[in-house]
């Protein structure tokens, strides 16, 4: 007898473009929270790295409508997931995570958008870029920072917990989901952010970043442990090829072999830093290849 009814659910069909929707939504909101904290709560000298998390938070959110508009059966009714189709009146289900997500992702890209513009103002003050300046400082930047880290967070998290609410094995036989990949996000943003911001922003901004990044691991590996705990049975779908990417693939090399790097920086010669930053990102991608795939194949 099966451990758990979830086995008896047909799996929903999700491949590779859920999996890099999943990937460049996390990336996206967790570099747009880490730069709202720096403008919120640091100082001055934060503001190039702040500067470079909304610049990288926009191009990763802009790839994911597509993305999951092309995993749709019918992506040229994309739009039903917004609006009624015989009104046109904005289609909202409180009830449904898909839907508060389908909303939150385009309220989130307002708030990016604008983060974004603010950025590329500073960057390059000249020509049509000026006019948006004022999105990128006094009041108006701290609101949108303010505001923004809201659907930020929840475009971090909501797809573990959409996942969660189906009846999917695994998925909907832990309530860990959620929180993985909210702190899988927040993991492969601030690796990514420093790999790029070193040599561009503030030392004390990238080493800030660099210890959350450590302390962000450190919890999704124990995220990690709690959610095989409280699969009980369930966890059999991992003794296979997948518990072998989850094991050594996602928590030896992608988590906490960076964390080794970090503190041997001449490991690997002169490569070892960038090694370390992509075995970080990288788990991001690996974590949501062996959830998603593993229960469908369960």
């Amino acid at each position: 007898m099966p451990p758990s009814d979830t086995f008896f659910s047909q799996p929903p069909g999700w491949h590779w473009l859920v999996v890099f929707y999943f990937f460049f939504g996390g990336i996206s909101a967790g570099s747009f929270v880490y730069a709202a904290m720096l403008d919120l709560f640091g100082r001055p000298s934060d503001r190039p790295m702040a500067r470079l998390g909304y610049l990288v938070s926009f191009p990763t959110l802009l790839v994911c409508p597509p993305l999951l508009i092309l995993d749709l059966s019918r992506p040229e009714r994309f739009w039903h997931m917004m609006l009624q189709n015989h009104t046109f009146a904005p289609m909202i289900k409180l009830w449904s995570p898909m839907s508060i997500g389908s909303w939150g992702l385009m309220v989130f890209g307002v708030f990016v958008t604008a983060a974004f513009l603010g950025a590329l103002a500073e960057v390059r003050p000249s020509g049509i870029f000026r006019r948006f300046a004022f999105l990128g400082r006094g009041a108006i930047a701290k609101a949108i920072a303010a505001v923004g880290v809201i659907p930020g967070f929840l475009v971090a998290g909501y797809t573990g917990v959409l996942l969660s609410v189906s009846n999917q094995p695994l998925w909907a036989d832990t309530p860990m989901v959620g929180a993985l990949f909210l702190l899988s996000a927040a993991s492969s943003a601030a690796a990514l952010l420093v790999w790029i911001g070193r040599g561009r922003a503030n030392p004390a901004s990238v080493s800030w970043l660099a210890r959350m990044d450590a302390w962000v691991s450190i919890l999704e590996i124990a995220a990690i442990i709690t959610l095989l705990v409280t699969l009980g049975p369930v966890a059999r779908i991992l003794m296979s090829g997948w518990g072998v990417l989850l094991g050594f693939g996602l928590v030896l090399l992608g988590l906490l072999m960076p964390m080794i790097l970090h503190y041997r920086p001449r490991l690997l010669g002169a490569n070892t830093l960038s090694v370390a930053f992509a075995a970080a990102i990288a788990s991001g991608l690996l974590l949501r290849v062996v959830i998603i795939f593993s229960a469908q194949d369960a």
